[in-house]
């Protein structure tokens, strides 16, 4: 056979993973701070982009690219960002060479540089309260206290001379979100230069500071402060306090053993445990709070159904600026570059408001589907709440089934029944005996198991294998082990340990 060349023309189709596809999937699955992230970003680098509401009134907005209905979604977002830096060991141990040895003057502590400036400033409001201009309430909200300038208002009432406020101002860098201390004093000592037992000073005067239970090192440290301030810290209690492992296992017999005391007198010492705060800084924020946002409401209407609509305060309105497109490109001056930059930036805007406008209508499409397919839960309950998953809603709106994971992943909706995350309302699907041969959710299972253990008595308390033939009584077949496994999954314990915990919190409360 002779080889020869041939030209032949061939027609195929096939998907093309480009730049901007790989990003129209990443702005799909990003959530709401993300996304706020992704447009500040794209805004500060792209002169055409603009957020609407952002600057100039209704009269010089810029208009859309490609104007499209959004589903009555008015896009808009702000964002803002928090950046914090540590002061390192070493430059510690420089600041205190120059005065480790100065105190106060008659005039009382000079400046810190690295104080917070305590003042406030009057800002005049946009508008009055009885005109047109919208006032957000939001803004005035007190957030969350910040740790580090709480500690440190404290350090300079505590601490007289300056080199051990500079030492404890160093040490709160150690804080964990907890409160606890985990730096190691030898090694901060050796990096500063400094003495071990100046160190070791300095940070027992701390851990007198407020919240109670600050800078402690372990959990029973934690617990022995605030008994301390307290004046709780009695010698039984110190033993109790040094075996925590104890008390987490219900061992009342080897307590009473090792803290001399009667059972009564036990069971009040736990009960103080109880009262005590693990984590002393939980009240406090080292970072601006951070909010979660429904992505999608759901509201009943009148006649029984439901009105699924998107959340204009996570869908933020980018828009192209043409008119100063059309003003740059008038003057006189521009190169072949220039222009060729200008024209980048109108294809990016154009696709970035294209890929908004797809992502928000992707979502809305997604959420509109669940709330069909859990109507039950919502007018019902958990109970109610029908075993889904991903395939299921992809074949009922013709999408892929990694399209609805990645609209379902990090996005929340506000529902009359709460806000959740549209992940959970996919359960696994489990068979049951009932006589509509429905079968059920293993989250409404996991609720119905969660029930029966609230509704325990301290002499009827359930185990697994009551829990079991409850459930089969309604028709839910489940073996041991799945209900020992949800069981542990919700962070209850054993029906040993919940025994002793509520015999000995009725003889208290007998008491």
């Amino acid at each position: 056979m002779a080889l020869s060349a041939n030209l032949l023309l061939r027609q195929n189709q096939s998907l093309v993973m480009t730049p901007q596809l790989m990003q129209s999937i990443q702005l799909l699955q990003m959530p709401h701070a993300e996304l706020c992230q992704f447009i500040a970003q794209e805004v500060e680098k792209n002169p055409l982009l603009e957020v609407a509401g952002e600057e100039g009134g209704p009269e010089d907005r810029p208009e859309a690219a490609e104007p499209q209905e959004s589903d009555g979604a008015d896009l808009s977002s702000d964002w803002y960002s928090d950046d914090r830096q540590a002061n390192g060991a070493a430059r510690l141990g420089d600041s205190l060479d120059s005065n480790f040895d100065s105190a106060y003057g008659e005039d009382g502590p000079s400046a810190r540089p690295d104080a917070p400036e305590l003042m406030s400033q009057w800002k005049s409001m946009p508008g009055t309260l009885g005109g047109d201009d919208h006032v957000d309430l939001d803004e005035f909200v007190a957030g969350r206290p910040c740790l580090r300038d709480h500690l440190t208002d404290q350090i300079a009432l505590t601490f007289r001379r300056s080199d051990e406020q500079a030492i404890a101002r160093h040490l709160v860098d150690y804080l964990d979100e907890a409160g606890y201390f985990r730096g190691d004093t030898k090694e901060i000592a050796e990096r500063a230069g400094l003495a071990v037992v100046r160190l070791d000073t300095v940070l027992e005067r701390l851990k007198t500071l407020d919240p109670p239970g600050i800078f402690a090192q372990s959990l029973s440290d934690c617990m022995r402060q605030q008994l301390l301030q307290t004046d709780d810290l009695t010698p039984a209690m110190a033993v109790l306090v040094d075996n925590l492992e104890l008390v987490a296992r219900r061992d009342f017999t080897r307590l009473k053993k090792l803290c001399g005391v009667e059972e009564q007198d036990l069971l009040a010492m736990t009960q103080t445990l109880r009262r005590l705060n693990p984590k002393p800084a939980g009240a406090f924020s080292s970072q601006p709070p951070e909010s979660v946002l429904p992505d999608v409401i759901v509201s009943a209407r009148k006649e029984g159904e439901w009105q699924v609509e998107l959340n204009p305060d996570t869908l933020p309105r980018v828009l192209v600026n043409r008119s100063y497109l059309t003003e740059i490109k008038a003057s006189r001056g521009m190169s072949a570059a220039d222009d060729a930059f200008l024209n980048t930036c109108l294809q990016t805007a154009n696709w970035l408001t294209r890929s908004l406008d797809q992502r928000a209508r992707t979502i809305l499409k997604v959420a509109s589907e669940i709330v069909r397919q859990q109507d039950a839960f919502l007018k019902h309950g958990v109970d109610h709440l029908r075993p889904l998953n991903l395939k299921t809603v992809a074949d009922a709106i013709k999408m892929h089934e990694s399209t609805v994971s990645r609209v379902t992943s990090n996005k929340f909706v506000l529902t009359p029944r709460g806000l959740f995350e549209l992940r959970y309302f996919f359960s696994v699907s489990i068979a049951s005996d009932q006589a509509d041969g429905s079968a059920l959710s293993a989250e409404s299972i996991r609720h119905k198991i969660r029930r029966m253990i609230a509704a325990e008595t301290p002499e009827a308390v359930l185990s697994d294998d009551d829990i079991v033939s409850a459930l089969k009584d309604e028709g839910i077949t489940l073996a041991r082990r799945t209900v020992a496994k949800y069981r542990e999954a919700m962070s209850i314990p054993s029906s040993v340990q919940r025994r002793r915990e509520k015999r000995a919190y009725a003889r208290v409360v007998g008491a």
